[in-house]
């Protein structure tokens, strides 16, 4: 037992050796760290801790940096190496000063001994595996096992932590204090008045998600609305809850690649809620090409998506969410999806940039998510909840910094020039 103490403590020493000399021009150190056998390294005098990182077990500073790639710290993290208690958006303050950190190949030699002779154990990496997609990159097959991957993942497990209708998507604030479920019921109703909705006509949603969007716009507007998806939970949900609402002469959901929808000019207005961000570049032609011929001449449409900052590309911590969150997710800026849009033919007739609402939907995320751990690993795993609460994390940080945007885009097709279309903006705030 002394041997096994005295072991512990020797890596104890190693390890604070190691933290000291990649965190040691970090100020101020607003962070704890707490050792695995209880012992901690306070934060600079004065400053209290927004977040103690705490390492499982004398081989976690090991599995956080070695490999030194991009994805090491993350996977640490996801598979309980160690955690983060407290703010863990303060932790990608310390990702970032780790990131821009220049060193020397002297010092990278020197570190990365350090690392390696550090013990070698680590946990059972159970319970959340990363994507293994097969087949043609953006084919119709691949693309389901990317949707599946994600979507497909448990119905009850979003219900903890989203809101009422289940949108998974940037909400609508009208300010920082109001509740998720307001903010969300916002954003719905906003998209259908941004698109003028009138009883009657026929609205297609692309990428529905659980049906929020359709049910709303069918109940309230009284229009003829269709979903689809590729998530067959989704499917089941979304129709277990239209016919709750008792609306199934007014709305379904089905499941349904987007290139696969053959009815010209069927639809008066289209609209498509966060899933232009599993497209890709390449596919923004044929998406807007098919959105273009599914609308009469005289719709309109609203692409509402997440979009990418051009100057800066993407940030690296974003790899992890890329092979663990959203597979095959390809985030570009507002200018890519707008010159896809104008080459088919439409018009674009209003953007609007909701970078700052995303931050908050986030948060309130990141909130409900922590406050139901438990109950969201039983529905899963540990490893899951711990997946979702770094994306999240990380995906706020992006927000904030500008690194990404979130833009709702209206686009018209034009009647022989005419849409139809008020002068001003008015109707969308009475």
């Amino acid at each position: 037992m002394a041997t096994q103490q005295a072991t512990s403590d020797r890596a104890v020493q190693a390890s604070l050796a190691v933290l000291q000399r990649l965190v040691g021009g970090y100020r101020p150190r607003d962070f704890a760290v707490r050792f695995w056998d209880g012992s901690s390294w306070d934060p600079d005098p004065g400053q209290p801790a927004r977040f103690t990182l705490v390492l499982q077990h004398p081989g976690a500073l090991r599995k956080m940096f070695w490999p030194p790639n991009d994805l090491s710290l993350a996977e640490a993290y996801v598979y309980d190496d160690f955690d983060i208690e407290g703010d863990i958006l303060a932790f990608f303050s310390l990702i970032k000063y780790l990131i821009a950190q220049e060193r020397g190949w002297l010092e990278k030699l020197r570190l990365g001994l350090r690392l390696y002779g550090l013990p070698s154990e680590g946990r059972p990496r159970t319970g959340y595996q990363a994507a293994n997609l097969s087949g043609a990159r953006r084919s119709r097959a691949r693309d389901r096992q990317a949707i599946s991957y994600h979507y497909d993942l448990s119905n009850e497990f979003f219900a903890l932590w989203l809101d009422a209708n289940m949108l998974y998507s940037c909400a609508y604030f009208a300010s920082p204090g109001d509740d998720l479920d307001t903010a969300q019921t916002r954003k719905i109703d906003y998209i259908c008045r941004k698109l003028r909705l009138r009883p009657g006509e026929r609205l297609l949603d692309i990428g529905c998600g659980w049906g929020g969007l359709v049910i709303h716009a069918a109940r309230h507007y009284g229009v003829q609305a269709v979903g689809v998806t590729l998530s067959r939970r989704q499917v089941e949900l979304a129709n277990d809850r239209i016919r709750q609402a008792d609306l199934q002469d007014r709305c379904r959901v089905e499941w349904r690649d987007y290139r696969d929808l053959d009815e010209p000019e069927a639809y008066d207005k289209l609209a498509c809620v966060g899933m232009v961000e599993h497209l890709g570049e390449a596919m923004l032609p044929t998406f807007f090409g098919t959105a273009w011929r599914l609308l009469r001449p005289g719709g309109v449409f609203l692409n509402h998506g997440i979009t990418l900052r051009a100057s800066t590309g993407y940030p690296r911590w974003t790899k992890f969410a890329r092979r663990y969150v959203f597979p095959d997710g390809e985030v570009r800026p507002v200018g890519s999806t707008v010159r896809a849009a104008e080459a088919v033919g439409f018009e674009v007739r209003d953007v609007e940039s909701l970078r700052e609402h995303y931050a908050l939907t986030l948060q309130q995320w990141i909130n409900r998510l922590e406050a139901r751990h438990e109950e969201v690993s039983r529905a899963t795993s540990e490893a899951t909840y711990r997946v979702f609460r770094l994306y999240m994390a990380g995906a706020k940080f992006g927000y904030l910094a500008g690194a990404y945007n979130l833009h709702q885009t209206l686009l018209a097709k034009p009647d022989q020039g005419v849409t139809g279309l008020p002068l001003t903006r008015a109707d969308w705030y009475a």
